[in-house]
């Protein structure tokens, strides 16, 4: 059976759960609960898995704090023999405009942290699925922005940019980051 692990990136706490930097776990909050799956603490991470069409899933919500999210990714890669190749890690991103979703398939870390020390551990080899948390904020406030908590407008546009998201996963899993790619990028704009 075909193994992927789909991260997604956040910070554990209450105190993290609706800020604009956990949108890795929204997206993966989403995808259980349409799977009617619930996540278990384990090492490194909160993690549940389910199938799809005859593959396996193991979704990955790091519980490193985002700085060292690539002790989890590696770590569940190798315990689950999973290549780098069916790997898709979900992050938030300052330089799309709130609700747009990018996925690629390879890259560099730009100035994410997460992606950053994940790079570092397994190189820039997977894919990641970018979803646009703006950047309306004034010179000198990224941090309290990105931890800040999404507007009473984001909010309310935010399941259906999470359910396009579940959509983009098991896209990925389903038919590849290429035909995913060539599918939603074009028409993920809000």
């Amino acid at each position: 059976m075909d193994k992927f692990l789909i991260v997604g990136l956040g910070n554990p706490g209450a105190e993290y759960a609706k800020t604009r930097h956990n949108a890795g776990y929204m997206v993966l909050d989403a995808f259980a609960k349409a799977s009617n799956i619930v996540f278990e603490d384990k090492r490194y991470g909160y993690v549940c898995e389910t199938s799809l069409r005859g593959r396996k899933l193991i979704l990955l919500k790091p519980t490193t704090y985002m700085n060292l999210s690539g002790n989890a990714v590696r770590y569940w890669l190798n315990k689950e023999h999973i290549d780098e190749s069916h790997l898709l890690v979900i992050v938030d991103d300052l330089s799309l405009p709130f609700g747009t979703l990018r996925l690629k398939g390879n890259g560099s870390a730009g100035t994410h942290n997460g992606l950053g020390h994940i790079q570092q551990l397994i190189g820039q080899q997977y894919a990641r699925l970018r979803l646009g948390i703006g950047n309306d904020f004034p010179r000198g406030a990224q941090i309290d922005y990105v931890l800040g908590e999404f507007s009473e407008e984001e909010s309310e546009a935010l399941p259906a940019v999470m359910d396009t998201a579940v959509e983009i996963i098991k896209s990925f899993v389903l038919s590849g980051v290429d035909i995913t790619m060539n599918q939603y990028n074009k028409k993920s704009k809000r």
